[in-house]
């Protein structure tokens, strides 16, 4: 039977190994009077707690530890693996700029592997639309195949996870050639790899391209992981990746009457913990940076000449052509699209959209759930 016990005068239980203090347990009590049943949130608010709770008793019967709060002289029992999955006194990465949980850098090797499904097969089995979910959590993008071709149907793409997240562009936006253009992308010129909407504050999270047609010669898509190019700056030089994730870049749009957006975030963004969080580039909208003492501009100017020449490295990069009827979702804040130049001739028509990644994450828990 496991051991347990009440140590530093009732304020923490330890539990095979593992230590918790008496207002985490009973801030987080499992009980009908705490949680609401049906949905899991709170009932009440840390203000209802006793300053000085503490643990009167702890008993281990079968697989749940039952623990007594005074003053208040509740009882409260937790499963043991409800508390394994959500022990805190481990050991736990911290170092500045490491990948999240269930993520994996990648570069061009990733190019015989790219995570591809058909759309009617992620419409039809769970497996494979948990499969493919799992895919972008993992590396950030994939592709979808075997569609119709028609307008609009990449608002089918969005339906297996979440919802549109519409923007000044409109709900969707139409990537083609236009005269006078408000957007580089519509045009025909190569475009950098980079990130969308980094003006933006929040940024969309999720981008969809649908291809209608590309009879055009080039206009290859291209897509690299920008937590890798971070990873790779981190390695090469520690002072210069400091500086692009300590200090805020800017981003600025105003290309249409009536639209200025400003953001204000780091290029290489960081939880405090130390986990990457996102990352910003895009060269087409980015601001004078004036959040970097001047002392440090020139570390800085560095760090982003190099992580550019990162971004633009061939060793880290993944290209394919759509043709009609093939479409590929990135994670707007880890990977960067791009665009190699075409011409004149034929015809190239792609149709983008903005979606959300917490309606994705969400999709993906529940079906990890039931499958």
């Amino acid at each position: 039977m496991p051991d347990s016990l009440i140590e530093a005068e009732g304020r923490v239980l330890r539990v095979n190994g593992q230590r918790f203090h008496a207002v985490w347990l009973r801030d987080n009590a499992l009980d009908a009077a705490t949680r609401d049943p049906n949905n899991g949130q709170r009932l009440i608010t840390l203000a209802d707690i006793p300053p000085d709770v503490t643990l009167s008793a702890a008993d281990i019967t079968g697989n749940s530890v039952a623990v007594t709060f005074a003053p208040e002289g509740k009882t409260v029992s937790f499963p043991l693996t409800w508390l394994k999955d959500h022990a805190y006194d481990t050991p736990q990465e911290r170092s500045k700029g490491h990948m999240p949980p269930q993520t994996t850098p990648w570069g061009a090797g990733l190019q015989s592997a790219v995570p591809t499904a058909p759309l009617g097969a992620l419409k039809a089995y769970e497996a494979t639309r948990f499969s493919w979910l799992d895919a972008i959590r993992s590396y950030g993008f994939a592709k979808v195949t075997e569609m119709e071709g028609r307008e609009g149907e990449l608002f089918e793409i969005v339906d297996l996870f979440g919802y549109v997240r519409e923007t000044n562009y409109g709900r969707h936006f139409e990537v083609r050639t236009e005269v006078n253009p408000v957007n580089l992308a519509y045009t025909g010129l190569g475009l950098q790899a980079h990130t969308d909407n980094p003006y933006r504050d929040p940024q969309p999270t999720l981008q969809v391209l649908a291809c209608l047609e590309n009879s055009a010669e080039g206009g290859e898509n291209m897509v690299v992981d920008g937590f890798a190019c971070a990873l790779r700056l981190k390695e090469e030089d520690p002072e210069g990746f400091a500086a692009l994730t300590d200090h805020s870049a800017r981003f600025a749009y105003t290309g249409s009457a009536g639209v200025e957006l400003h953001a204000r975030r780091p290029m290489i963004e960081l939880l405090p913990e130390g986990t990457l969080q996102a990352v910003r580039f895009n060269a087409r909208s980015a601001a004078p940076i004036t959040d970097v003492p001047f002392e440090a501009m020139e570390t800085y100017y560095r760090a982003y000449r190099r992580f550019c020449e990162l971004v633009d490295s061939a060793e880290m990069e993944v290209s394919f052509k759509l043709a009609k009827g093939e479409a590929f979702i990135v994670d707007n804040t880890r990977v960067l699209h791009a665009r190699k130049g075409y011409s004149g001739t034929g015809t190239r028509w792609l149709q983008g959209c903005y979606a959300d990644k917490d309606g994705l994450l969400s999709t993906l828990a529940a079906l990890e759930a039931s499958l």
